[in-house]
């Protein structure tokens, strides 16, 4: 299984950036996809899920969006009004997660290698 994510990069704040996640090695349909990132000094946090139904970081919630197409076996984070805060390494994760636990590190079982998302003030 590997899953390979891109689209990271320098925004200006208030940019916009595209991420994407290509999984290889699984049934991408039949997992839930998420996004997390690790801020410099800070532990991996949760950004957003999508399974059944989306799942957003209060921090994130209205300036990001999660999806996928499943044809491609792809999964995207968009991501607009960007802020200084959200500069990270971003993550690309699949797993089946209880819904009790779809913020979690330990519901995802594959994990992408991490692009970079600098965000300039």
């Amino acid at each position: 299984v590997q899953l390979q994510a891109s689209g990271g990069g320098l925004a200006q704040t208030g940019g916009s950036l595209r991420l994407s996640c290509a999984a290889s090695g699984l049934t991408f349909s039949s997992y839930g996809m998420a996004w997390f990132r690790r801020a410099p000094g800070k532990e991996r946090e949760f950004v957003a899920a999508l399974r059944s139904r989306v799942y957003y970081a209060d921090s994130v919630e209205g300036r990001f969006t999660i999806s996928r197409d499943n044809a491609k076996n792809t999964g995207f984070l968009q991501m607009n009004s960007l802020k200084p805060e959200d500069t990270a390494v971003y993550y690309c994760a699949v797993g089946r997660p209880i819904l009790s636990e779809i913020r979690g590190t330990r519901s995802y079982n594959y994990w992408g290698q991490g692009t970079q998302v600098t965000v300039s003030s």
